[in-house]
């Protein structure tokens, strides 16, 4: 949970902290959609080497890195100086955190008992939302005194010392070992693997979908808040940690249902009211709504996440279990950094209503099929 928190707290201040950087390079929609994707996309493209990675190096070497290295590009954006290095301060960030996810869940699982890995998997993502909850709140506080650089600083220097530690900790747990490769399998279980991983598709495409589509829109939830509403920073700040609060209760109950009545049933859920959910942020106003349905925004959001982890693991060959998790990394967290420039230029063009309502309508189009499609394989009831 720790190291979870860590992993993101540097990165969890970009986006509060998105309506100081705009009056500080005088930036449009558009560009600070650049912002978000310039980490986000190089993020999620950096998963599939870190899965590679990790299943060959072994995954304490890349937890070291997805923490201490994002620390470091944290230290340096603290000291950018326009806007064109901070696009490439944000894009060294993104390359350092891409194998922390597929070496942190697999390595977790490979110690517990698997009638248990939902709960286990939510819990370790309190510490992930428990970050994103804090950050906003932290870095519009110390922003308002010694500003948005000084956030970055700020909550960099502690995180890299706990890099340091956390790594020489792992080592002397033991947890260094390199998965090794499987012996070969007969053909009865090369056929039920083969449908097992057929299966991960739409269970997947799914997840990455809601991933995508809600990260995009909380993302300009802080200029929504100031430009439509005409609320403070700070008042956007405290709404965009409404959304994260939701992951610290709402993923250990994910994870918990999932080992008590099947993960299927969570996925179709989440996966059906996704799309609703950020159409109605066109409906909302500043106050009780809003609050309402950015909580249950973050609830959707962070309830898929452990259980389709959870189903990939399940369903994945071992020896390539990180490989697969990083492929689904890869384009759950990438996914917003397309997205963001396109909700950003769609602003810029025409309104917030007309962004939120074209991600709502392809959301729920995706769930709608995705669910259909999940329903209608058989092999997600083994």
């Amino acid at each position: 949970m720790l190291a979870h928190f860590s992993h993101h707290i540097v990165s969890g201040v970009l986006t509060p902290l998105i309506p100081f950087i705009r009056d500080s390079f005088s930036l449009s929609y558009t560009q600070t959609g650049f912002l978000v994707s310039a980490f986000t996309l190089t993020y999620g493209i950096a998963q599939l080497p870190g899965g590679w990675l990790s299943d060959h190096m072994g995954p304490h070497r890349l937890i070291f890195i997805g923490i201490s290295g994002m620390a470091l590009c944290g230290l340096i954006i603290g000291f950018s100086t326009n806007y064109i290095l901070l696009v490439v301060f944000l894009i060294l960030m993104g390359i350092m955190g891409g194998g922390y996810h597929p070496s942190a869940s697999p390595l977790i699982l490979s110690t517990v008992d698997e009638k248990i890995r939902g709960r286990v998997l939510g819990i370790h993502q309190i510490g992930g939302t428990g970050s994103f909850f804090l950050a906003p709140l932290v870095a519009v506080a110390i922003a308002r005194v010694i500003g948005w650089r000084g956030s970055f600083l700020s909550v960099s220097m502690p995180t890299l010392a706990f890099g340091i530690v956390f790594f020489m900790l792992l080592n002397r747990w033991g947890f260094t070992q390199i998965p090794t490769k499987a012996k070969s399998d007969n053909k009865a279980d090369l056929d039920e693997k083969k449908g097992q991983i057929l299966s991960l598709l739409p269970v997947m495409t799914l997840s990455i979908f809601i991933q995508t589509f809600i990260n995009s829109a909380i993302s300009f939830i802080p200029l929504y808040v100031v430009d439509k509403f005409g609320g403070s920073k700070e008042a956007a700040a405290m709404v965009l940690s409404i959304a994260y609060f939701a992951g610290i209760w709402a993923g250990p109950l994910a994870g918990y249902l999932s080992d008590r009545i099947g993960i299927i049933p969570i996925v179709l859920f989440t996966g059906i009211i996704a799309g609703p959910l950020i159409y109605l942020l066109n409906h909302v106003s500043l106050g009780v709504s809003v609050s309402a349905i950015l909580l249950l925004l973050g609830m959707t959001q962070y309830m898929s996440m452990p259980v389709t982890e959870v189903y990939v693991i399940n369903h994945a060959p071992k020896k390539n279990r990180s490989t697969i998790l990083g492929i689904y990394y890869f384009a759950s967290r990438g996914g917003p950094g397309l997205l963001a420039p396109v909700m950003g230029y769609i602003i810029d063009r025409y309104s917030f209503s007309t962004a939120f309502l074209f991600t709502g309508a392809v959301m729920g189009t995706v769930g709608v099929i995705c669910s259909v499609i999940i329903l209608l394989t058989r092999e997600w009831k083994k």
